[in-house]
């Protein structure tokens, strides 16, 4: 009965990983999708289309960026999950939800001039994002669905990312109403991340 549990378990588990991973693969070929296509006749006038697009293929690149490592923090975060439980399906749920949503969010940031708005409702999604992956770290730990072992470094490592997410992406918020330069807090976001995940090691090892 227990081994049939346990298989019950790892099975919904897989169900849930699958079709987050569905999800997260429709959302960047839908990034994909919305890239403009330069035209023109000549060489020359294709490469000055190229130029005119630059920003649309920048925001596609930081939100592939942005997907892509939300993807691999939740991939982490699964690995060694034995069943689901408590509030880890509805976190998980919203977390797809801000994932698809991504794409519109990029398409509004590149839309027009505007620039604040369109600007903090793409922060708005990603922090959306990250908390759902740190409220599923805590669920999983609250109800013991990870089994501790030498696996248990990477899920923090991955807690840290999301951390250093959410924190650099709720800083360009109030920066973006006083500086288009608020792009700078999302490029810091791998320097952070490193040092978030050093600063907890240091902790754990203490």
């Amino acid at each position: 009965m227990t081994n049939d549990l346990v298989r019950a378990g790892i099975l919904n588990k897989e169900r849930l990983v699958l079709f987050s991973d569905a999800v997260v693969a429709i959302a960047i070929t839908l990034l994909a999708l919305e890239l403009p296509v330069p035209e023109g006749a000549t060489n020359a006038e294709v490469l000055r289309a190229f130029g005119e697009h630059w920003h649309e293929y920048l925001a596609f690149l930081i939100s592939f960026a942005v997907i892509a490592t939300h993807w691999n923090v939740h991939h982490r975060l699964f690995a060694h999950v034995t069943a689901l439980g408590g509030r880890l399906g509805l976190w998980n749920l919203l977390w797809l939800f801000s994932i698809i949503v991504t794409p519109f969010a990029t398409r509004v940031l590149t839309a027009d001039e505007a620039f604040t708005v369109p600007f903090v409702f793409y922060a708005l999604v990603q922090v959306l994002a990250g908390c759902c992956l740190l409220l599923m770290q805590r669920e999983i730990r609250r109800h013991g669905l990870r089994p501790k072992g030498p696996d248990l470094a990477a899920a923090q490592d991955g807690y840290a990312r999301s951390l250093a997410f959410v924190g650099c992406f709720v800083l360009s918020i109030p920066v973006a109403f006083l500086t288009r330069w608020a792009y700078i807090c999302w490029a810091l976001m791998p320097v952070v991340s490193i040092v978030v995940r050093l600063v907890r090691r240091r902790r754990a090892s203490v």
